[in-house]
């Protein structure tokens, strides 16, 4: 291995059967959690983080600094833990890796069909059973079922449906079986596409929440706001946030329509890369 001090590990495996891996870098007390492309069309954050980790191992192997702090100190503080795909099977379908005479292909093509408004494979954010996996989590699913449904998404398709209850899907049982199992200070959910930076749940506001936001605002020049009603509930963020009380924040990273084009990523890097490092610190 080109890196022997990772960490690397399964944390569980999509519908398909796909392993859903996680890297761990750093031996420090604090446990920090960042994962990305829970949807299927921001693959980018796939990358983003990839290359993130790519970028710290360098740093950490020269004795060097990343966005002006020692990797070495950094490895030493935190344990942080990136789970770059929670959603396999999707990532796999926008990013044209599925042979489109099989009869998994077949299958996403019969769920698209009931939304013909979206387009397809583009649209596409949901696993394999046509569920949003950032619809899966106990924090006010109930609100989220009864938002999407008054929106029309009532069925499994591309995007919005929330499954038949909360944690109904092996990725996001994954991702929450994993955060269970691990004591994390802080989270960061990727997502594309905006600018910006959401923070809240409800009215819980952890404490130093709003600091560590306008910290990571001030870093990426992103907005740091509140999450519009219609997409306030059943996230990742959003259980993280009632079940620990600990700062947990979505990143819309980017601009455009989805996917986003890799000719944006270096951009997204340069961005992100002071919310990525700060994260493990704050």
């Amino acid at each position: 291995m080109l890196y022997p001090f990772l960490e690397i590990g399964i944390i569980g495996y999509s519908i398909l059967g796909k392993e859903i891996p996680y890297i761990k870098i750093g031996r420090g007390e604090r446990q920090v959690l960042y994962h990305g492309s829970i949807h299927a069309n921001e693959w980018i954050t796939s990358v983003l983080l990839m290359k993130f980790i790519e970028n710290f191992c360098r740093a950490y192997i020269s004795n060097s600094n990343i966005y002006g702090y020692s990797a070495q100190n950094l490895f030493n503080k935190a344990s942080l833990y990136i789970v770059p795909m929670v959603n396999p099977d999707g990532v796999d379908l926008v990013t044209g890796n599925i042979d489109k005479n099989g009869s998994i292909y077949q299958n996403y093509v019969y769920l698209s069909k009931f939304y013909p408004s979206i387009v397809f494979p583009n649209g596409w954010k949901a696993n394999f059973n046509g569920v949003d996996l950032n619809l899966q989590f106990p924090a006010g699913w109930r609100n989220a079922r009864n938002i999407k449904f008054s929106q029309g998404f009532t069925k499994p398709g591309p995007r919005d449906f929330v499954g038949t209850g909360p944690l109904t899907q092996r990725e996001a049982i994954a991702l929450y079986n994993f955060t269970l199992t691990h004591n994390f200070e802080l989270s960061l959910s990727y997502h594309t596409q905006g600018k910006e930076i959401y923070w809240q749940f409800l009215n819980y506001e952890p404490q130093g929440t709003k600091e560590i936001g306008e910290a990571f605002a001030k870093a990426s020049g992103y907005l740091l706001t509140e999450v519009p009603y219609n997409s306030s509930f059943a996230g990742y963020k959003d259980w993280f946030i009632q079940n620990y009380n600990k700062p947990s924040y979505t990143i819309e990273a980017g601009v455009g329509e989805n996917p986003l084009s890799i000719s944006q990523f270096q951009e997204i890097y340069n961005d992100n890369i002071g919310i990525l490092v700060l994260g493990m610190m704050l």
